[in-house]
């Protein structure tokens, strides 16, 4: 999945969403902090969809899904669908075009949810910049959107920020692009980049203040970055395996932190965690739960408690393990267990 895949839903049940060959499956908790369903849900019907969907949620707690479907031989388009609360089934798969009109699949989507909860799909079109297609402020899908740009790398790294509006990352050979709405329902426009040279696949944007969204990226050296537009981007800490983090704020000991977490070389979660947008604080792994398979995956989200809740999914093995933080200091954890 393109995105957070750990959500919490506004009724305080958390939500995972797994890639399961020709679907997204969904399974949530019976109740705030468990148990969870004994077997997951298909997303959307019975649409069959190609690998790689994405999802993003917004300040109502909806989730967005985007993936793409096959249509004709040779031919993909793209569909969209909202999930509202996690012990309800998501609407069904609505189809949204291509950004090229017609043709196969340019790029893997990803979404975000601006704040009065329209959802915005971005994918890399043909051309090598990025398109988007967004909700409308009276309901409804606006047409593609080209937002310009070269060259591309096909992960895309959207954001909405505190104020509601919605931002979007991007790499290109040898930077960091960086767009952002200038209004409620803007067509978003490039804004800043940076010289930056990033390993693909590993932008992760943030929403860490009033007037901020970070990206973090891994770097050619081999180090988690940090990158505000206006400023220049901030090495944190060494890698510490090959995959993007993750992120999510919470609050710790009274004071406003940043989590990461990431599958590390030696195959067990790491976590780090310093001061929000205080980089130079500095911050180090901690390596947590058993060895997974390559192919795990690392997701952290807020529980209904606002404490941090972590998961791993590795999609070869269809094991899904969790742990939450303890009520002791620091980040301390549990033990991580099987859902």
């Amino acid at each position: 999945m393109n995105g957070d895949w750990l959500l919490r839903g506004r009724d305080g049940r958390l939500t995972v969403y797994l890639p399961s060959g020709e679907a997204v499956l969904c399974r949530a908790e019976r109740g705030p902090g468990g148990p969870w369903e004994d077997a997951p849900r298909t997303v959307g019907g019975t649409q069959k969809l190609h690998p790689g969907a994405a999802v993003g949620q917004g300040a109502d707690r909806y989730a967005h899904l985007a993936a793409w479907r096959p249509t004709v031989p040779g031919e993909s388009g793209l569909v969209h669908t909202t999930h509202f609360r996690p012990l309800l089934a998501p609407l069904d798969w609505v189809p949204i075009g291509h950004p090229d009109k017609k043709g196969d699949r340019t790029g893997p989507p990803a979404v975000a949810v601006d704040g009065p909860g329209r959802g915005y799909v971005f994918v890399r079109n043909a051309g090598g910049g990025v398109s988007l297609r967004n909700q409308k402020v009276k309901g409804g899908w606006g047409g593609w959107l080209d937002l310009g740009g070269q060259e591309i790398e096909e992960r895309l790294a959207p954001v909405a920020a505190e104020s509601g509006r919605v931002e979007l990352y991007a790499c290109a050979p040898g930077a960091i692009l960086h767009w952002h709405q200038e209004g409620d329902g803007k067509k978003p426009v490039r804004a800043a980049e940076v010289e930056a040279a990033v390993r693909p696949g590993t932008l992760r944007a943030l929403a860490t203040s009033a007037e901020h969204t970070t990206v973090f990226f891994t770097d050619d050296s081999g180090d988690v970055c940090a990158w505000r537009p206006g400023e220049k981007p901030v090495p944190l800490l060494a890698a510490a395996g090959p995959g993007p983090v993750s992120a999510v704020r919470c609050v710790i000991e009274g004071h406003d932190c940043t989590v990461l977490a990431q599958r590390s070389a030696s195959g067990r979660v790491a976590f780090a965690a310093y001061p929000t947008e205080q980089e130079s604080a500095g911050a180090w792994w901690t390596e947590s739960g058993p060895q997974l398979p390559s192919d795990a995956l690392v997701a952290v989200a807020l529980d209904e408690h606002e404490e941090l809740v972590a998961a791993s999914l590795s999609p070869s093995t269809g094991t899904l393990l969790l742990t939450r933080r303890k009520d002791e200091p620091g980040l301390a954890l549990e033990a991580w267990r099987e859902i």
